[in-house]
This record gives C-alpha cells, structure tokens and sequence, in this order.
C-alpha cells in the first residue's frame, strides 16, 4: 500500500481520525487505509485528544488503536468531565476475561497462528468450573452465553461467522492491553479472591474498565 496517497497533512485526515477513535478501536485489519494514516499522524492525534484529557493508546505489532482517559493527575480545577466512561463488570465477566487473557498468554508461548479462536464450547468449559454448582444445567448454561455476549460487546470477542457449523469466537489482542502481564503474574491470587466472591456473591460488581 502506498502511504503517500492518504492526505495526512489535510484537517479532514485529522477529524476523520479523531471521530473514528471516538467511535472505538480501529484495527490494522479493519481499515488498512485509515490505520496507515495513523501511524503517520499519531503524534498530531496524540496532541489533538490531550486537549480534550484522551490519551491514544496505539499498538504497532498488535495492530490496534483505541483511547482512554488520561491519569487523574491534575488538579480539580483543571479536571474535564471524563469522555469515556469507566465501566463495573460483574465478577463473572471479570473472571471471564482473566481466563481468555491467560489463555491468549498459553497460546502465544506456544507460537504458530496469530489468531486465538476458540467455539462457544471451549468458553463454556473455561469458565463453568469456577462457577457456583447449579442443579439447572440449562440456566447455568444460559447465565454463561450472557457473560460471553457482554465480553463481545466489550470488544474482546468477536463472534466469527460459521459456515453450516457451530459460530467460534477470535479473543481480540486487545485484550492484553487491559490486563498486563503484571496482573497475569498474580492471577492465582486473584483467581482464589473470584471463586470465594462467586460462591456467594455472583451478582455483585467487580472490576472496572
């Protein structure tokens, strides 16, 4: 792809970038086009969203974009209503997205395929164990698709389309900007806190984003 034919010293450019960052994460995949002009603007989109408190977060090598609030490190004088709102996920969909995280960890240490795809089964057995035991398979099963849709609207899945088969699910990369490899390292710590919480408190909220 030649980069030179984008128009990235025009105030479309610009705006163009600004409002699909607003929107969401822009992919590598999604928009090839829109993410070179990117790259070649990221310094003028940094300083452009720093105006409004968004701090870009962009990954060359996972090939993803997306903003986040910048540190409340100002003073409350200076302090601008906050653009993207932090959301409270209940502990279910917490534990769920640690799992697929650590699992996008085994999966890389493993090299090969880029892509992490895994069937709605996979994610069902990956969480229902460290789930509260219930007599009703069928709602377990149904409590379990809710927590899997949320993580899709989320943005850390997305739903494949099958072709005459069971649909699988991508863990977008994403997801390790969200939970680090620090946070991995005291997963089992926080894996013993969720089950505790889970047995009997499954309706309460826990982390944000």
């Amino acid at each position: 792809m030649d980069q030179q034919q984008i128009p990235l010293d025009s105030g479309t450019g610009l705006s163009t970038l600004a409002i699909a960052l607003l929107k969401g994460v822009i992919y590598r995949e999604g928009d090839e086009r829109l993410w070179a002009a990117l790259l070649n603007l990221q310094a003028r989109v940094r300083d452009y969203m720093a105006v409004i408190g968004l701090e870009l977060v962009l990954d060359e090598a996972e090939g993803y974009a997306f903003l986040r609030s910048k540190a409340d490190d100002e003073t409350e004088t200076d302090k601008l209503p906050r653009l993207v709102a932090r959301r409270p996920l209940s502990f279910p969909v917490s534990l769920l997205l640690a799992l697929l995280r650590k699992k996008l960890a085994e999966f890389d240490a493993g090299g090969g395929d880029t892509r992490l795809v895994l069937s709605r089964d996979e994610i069902v057995d990956l969480i229902r164990v460290f789930l509260p035991d219930s007599s009703n398979e069928a709602r377990l099963i149904d409590q379990i698709e809710t927590h899997i849709n949320k993580v899709v609207e989320l943005g850390f899945l997305r739903k494949l389309k099958a072709a005459g088969g069971p649909a699988g699910f991508e863990v977008r990369r994403i997801l390790k900007a969200f939970i680090d490899a620090q946070w991995l390292a005291d997963f089992d710590a926080r894996l013993a806190t969720y089950q505790n919480q889970l047995a009997g408190k499954d309706s309460m909220e826990g982390e944000t984003l």
